[in-house]
């Protein structure tokens, strides 16, 4: 049986309050799926905004970029404080890397978009729907083993 109420994890840090039932039911992958669905959301939204509020006097792929940018801005606390739990650390360093990920994201998007959109005449939010699927799983092992890893211990 869990004890929900404190939890320590494998680095001796106890968790609880609210987030040692997260902790509990998985902990850093729990965590990581409600990053990966905070950071769908705030970008959808931005990007929908964007859309809406341009009504194509602006090209699609410049809000998709303005979109991801605002977006890495406003989610980085989130991953460095709650899912990877960063202590101790530069956070513009961590800001650069988690940036230097994101980046290579945004280039699939940005390749991948237009494939979907002028090719296969797919609106834009459904093929950013397309490119985002296929990211989380490579987003999460490139973050674990580079962007938040834990640099004492290397």
């Amino acid at each position: 049986m869990v004890d929900v109420e404190k939890r320590t994890t494998h680095g001796g840090k106890s968790h609880s309050g609210p987030w040692a039932t997260i902790w509990a039911l998985g902990g850093h992958r729990i965590t990581y799926l409600l990053a990966g669905a905070m950071t769908a959301a705030v970008h959808y939204a931005l990007l929908g905004l964007g859309l809406l509020a341009a009504e194509d006097s602006v090209p699609y792929l410049f809000l998709v970029v303005a979109s991801h940018l605002i977006t890495v801005v406003i989610v980085y606390p989130w991953y460095r404080l709650i899912v990877f739990r960063v202590r101790g650390e530069s956070w513009l360093a961590g800001y650069l890397r988690f940036y230097a990920v994101g980046m290579s994201f945004l280039m699939a998007s940005v390749i991948g978009i237009p494939i979907f959109v002028e090719l296969m005449g797919i609106s834009i939010m459904a093929a950013q729907a397309l490119v985002i699927i296929a990211s989380p799983p490579l987003s999460y092992a490139i973050h674990r083993r580079w962007t938040f890893r834990d640099r004492g211990s290397v």
